[in-house]
């Protein structure tokens, strides 16, 4: 049964999304809990969705060797246009897809190894049958890359 998460929960999550490999036994200490009820806890995240994966994001040895470039996807039907996103989900170097309000449907963001690439997939998103229009913004440089934000205290 899904139940909402409690203070508990939360405080959990604030400290996996700060270290995920932080051992049970000290997550446990910092929530006031045993490890055995810290793992039970992890185990219903997970099953529940609030958890939903692990990953691993490796430092790029020369950033300058990934091409990170943002798609601006106008599908023909917006409201039945899951099979876009479908395609989307077999590129690789596809990192994030956002479905937005506005003019703009989607927003994906491409890391890829050169911008032939870049124009490669371009093109193969550009020819599926869901696609109206694409605007395409490449990277020119990452100021700010928080990979876990953290929210803001009430």
């Amino acid at each position: 049964m899904n139940r909402p998460l409690d203070a508990l929960d939360e405080q959990i999550l604030r400290e996996l999304r700060a270290n995920a490999r932080i051992p049970l036994a000290t997550l446990g200490e910092r929530v006031l809990l045993s490890r055995n009820a810290v793992r039970q806890r992890i185990e219903r995240l997970e099953r529940d969705g609030f958890i939903q994966g692990y990953t691993i994001v490796e430092q790029a040895r020369d950033r300058g060797s990934v091409i990170s470039a943002n798609l601006m996807v106008y599908r023909v039907d917006r409201m039945r246009g899951a099979d876009v996103i479908a395609a989307l989900r077999l590129i690789p170097e596809v990192v994030l897809c956002d479905v937005l309000s506005g003019d703009v449907d989607l927003l994906v963001r491409l890391e890829a190894g050169s911008v032939e690439r870049v124009q490669a997939i371009w093109q193969q998103v550009a020819q599926h049958p869901g696609v109206k229009d694409i605007t395409t913004a490449l990277t020119l440089s990452t100021e700010i890359r928080r990979l876990h934000p953290v929210a803001a205290a009430d």
